[in-house]
């Protein structure tokens, strides 16, 4: 099969790798049906994720059919069709009986495409496939199921729930990508009394605008600190999520949140980032980080399946998996090409 390939730090190198195969009895392998492209894929190819090896298969996202099934697999069948989570979860540690499954300690976490193989390819193998799938429901669409494989949990756990939002906050997120959109769609779920965006492309903030989010800021453009002082009566936010994952943007999150308040980061940093305790140390703040544990996932299924929740406007480009190179150049260019989310399906023909 064919595969996007990690060779080190620049652009993933599409090549021909073995199929996968069964080498646990809780694996299930998935043919990949519709993939899409994370942020923290590009942080990867920058050099940002040095965990991860040369020759690793990139993605952690996909929906996609079952083909075969280890012994020990017991609610999966081949032929069902299941969304393949980003985070496996063994289901018996200490941190999974705490729906901690980031944090597994039993051979789960962040694996696919980071310590295995991943979904950028035209099957991947899927470690604790009871614990790490989901089945699609009926009534809810592939894209709609393929964005709560990482984008809408990470925002809704790490960013709104970690950060604790409630009816009335102000919600300032630094960055208007696909992880600040989410986080601005989940945080709607809470009734803030308004949502700020912070970003320096225009495209971006207008479909922060479109979500619900009021108002939008250039940081080029926009003295950002002193329109929020003017907001909130020079208080500060409640909530500051930080979802680019840079030093700066990580300052200003701190920056703009209030005495007494949550910051909430989000983004996946490369780099170090200052924390100015000889500023902070009176100032009572809340600075939480995580890595997603999608133990929302049935929720936020719920959510989209009664009308609250509709994660597919952030799905700005669509490309056939013969076309991943361009699917990468494109979400790698956000800047000049719009990009929000894209996904890439395996058409029929091409399937296995």
């Amino acid at each position: 099969m064919f595969a996007m390939v990690y060779d080190g730090p620049g652009r993933p190198h599409r090549r021909e790798v073995p199929d996968p195969v069964i080498l646990d009895s809780t694996d299930a392998v998935v043919t990949v049906d519709t993939a899409t492209i994370c942020g923290t894929d590009l942080h990867i190819l920058q050099g940002d994720v040095p965990e991860v090896e040369r020759g690793r298969i990139l993605g952690h996202e996909a929906v996609g059919t079952v083909a075969a099934v280890g012994s020990a697999v017991r609610t999966l069948r081949v032929g069902d069709r299941v969304l393949v989570s980003c985070i496996s979860a063994c289901g018996s540690c200490g941190s999974c009986r705490e729906a901690r499954y980031g944090q597994c300690t039993g051979g789960g976490g962040w694996l696919l495409g980071h310590e295995i193989d991943g979904t950028h390819a035209e099957s991947v193998r899927v470690p604790f496939a009871d614990m790490s799938t989901h089945p699609i429901p009926a009534g809810i669409s592939d894209e709609q199921m393929l964005m709560l494989a990482d984008i809408l949990p990470t925002s809704y756990e790490v960013g709104v729930r970690n950060g604790r939002v409630r009816p009335g906050d102000t919600v300032v997120i630094v960055g208007a990508g696909p992880i600040g959109l989410a986080a601005v769609m989940t945080a709607r779920l809470y009734s803030p009394s308004r949502i700020v965006v912070v970003d320096l492309a225009d495209t971006r903030l207008a479909a922060a605008h479109e979500l619900g989010a009021e108002p939008v800021l250039n940081s080029r453009r926009d003295d950002v600190r002193a329109r929020l002082a003017e907001l909130t009566g020079g208080r500060g936010a409640d909530v500051a999520m930080e979802a680019v994952g840079v030093p700066e943007t990580f300052e200003l999150a701190v920056d703009l949140v209030r005495p007494g308040g949550h910051v909430a980061n989000i983004g996946v940093h490369g780099a170090p980032a200052s924390l100015h305790l000889e500023d902070l140390w009176s100032r009572d703040l809340t600075i939480t980080t995580g890595l997603v544990d999608t133990n929302s996932v049935p929720r936020l299924i719920e959510l989209i399946r009664s009308g609250h929740l509709d994660p597919t406007p952030m799905i700005t480009h669509r490309f056939e998996m013969g076309a991943f190179d361009d699917a990468y150049d494109t979400f790698a260019r956000a800047a000049e090409t719009g990009a929000l989310k894209v996904t890439v399906t395996q058409t029929k023909a091409e399937q296995p």
